[in-house]
């Protein structure tokens, strides 16, 4: 990790540093920069909040195809990044089948990143809800404590920190995924005519 981090560093001292930061602060850096840390942002965002309301409902609720549901999370770890793209474009591209449109634009982008980075948050979760003793949670409602008020102060004290592991695990898979979006997000280079939209290539 270190030699290719270093040449990095060799190569973009060559100009010297008044150059590097001329040129990591033109404009067109300074738009991918910006997509790709609010891209990054919103990913975590929602997927602290999908993620944990999926992890407790494959914890704590019985139905019909759970077994399904949980295999398909995993997903995004077996499948290769490249035809996750190639899938996402299918599926929302202008010839996709389910009447979305969202290839070449932010939405797109959003999307594959959502669909990467869930697993992280769901696997990190849901480990701790099963070890949770759920004593706690009844003696609590004997007394009387609402659903609302055992979650936030009794279950969410003990998920915060795995949940914060997840959140930071897709933050960093958000801010270098390039396989995903490649395809999907591309092309809009020659639409808009700006690297904005082509938000991992900066930082591939």
């Amino acid at each position: 990790m270190l030699v290719p981090l270093a040449a990095l560093a060799v190569k973009a001292s060559h100009g010297g540093w008044h150059h590097f930061w001329q040129v990591a602060w033109n404009p067109e850096s300074k738009a991918a920069l910006e997509l790709t840390l609010g891209l990054a942002a919103a990913v975590v965002a929602i997927n602290a909040v999908t993620g944990t309301m999926l992890a407790w409902t494959l914890v704590r609720d019985e139905f019909r195809g759970k077994l399904f549901v949980n295999t398909l999370i995993d997903l995004p770890f077996a499948l290769p990044t490249i035809v996750a793209g190639l899938t996402l474009l299918a599926l929302y591209g202008p010839t996709g089948g389910v009447g979305i449109d969202v290839a070449y634009t932010r939405w797109g982008v959003l999307m594959a990143l959502l669909f990467v980075t869930l697993p992280f948050v769901v696997r990190t979760v849901q480990p701790v809800l099963i070890e949770l003793d759920r004593e706690m949670e009844e003696a609590a409602a004997s007394l009387g404590a609402g659903r609302v008020t055992i979650f936030r102060r009794i279950v969410f004290p003990h998920l915060l920190p795995a949940l914060l592991s997840g959140v930071a695990l897709a933050f960093a898979r958000a801010i270098g995924e390039f396989g995903a979006v490649i395809l999907i997000g591309q092309p809009a280079l020659q639409d808009r005519g700006r690297a904005a939209v082509r938000v991992p290539a900066v930082l591939e």
